[in-house]
């Protein structure tokens, strides 16, 4: 068994394969606001999360679902974190100031939640 392991730890190696983690973020904006606010993503506020250097990549998302309730345009947003201490590392020292930017420009036109979430394969 431990060959096995040792082969694999390999691969992972050679490949670089990595198991991520995903601080992912679903947002819904008023939709009067909604162009806006995606062009504000895309130009400030995700340029400012990765700069951060807690993040390898991230993925923007729309969801296209909706419950039947729901009003306003819905994205989600996948940042994906190499390490468990990079996501700790952004929600302690950076995640504040970047959510004080977001209710400064846009106050209470949005509202988010946040899940993490671990790649398994």
């Amino acid at each position: 068994m431990l060959k096995l392991f040792d082969e694999c730890f390999m691969i992972e190696e050679i490949f670089n394969i990595k198991t991520m983690i995903i601080y992912n973020v679903t947002i819904n904006v008023e939709d009067e606001i909604a162009s806006d606010w995606l062009q504000w993503m895309k130009e400030t506020h995700l340029p400012d999360v990765m700069n951060t250097g807690m993040f390898e990549y991230y993925k923007l998302l729309k969801l296209h679902t909706r419950q039947d309730d729901e009003v306003g345009q819905t994205f989600a947003v996948q940042y994906y974190a190499s390490h468990m201490d990079n996501y700790e590392k952004y929600v302690n020292e950076f995640a504040p100031a970047l959510k004080a930017d977001s209710f400064n420009k846009w106050g209470n036109k949005f509202i988010a939640f946040r899940t993490l979430l671990e790649e398994l394969d």
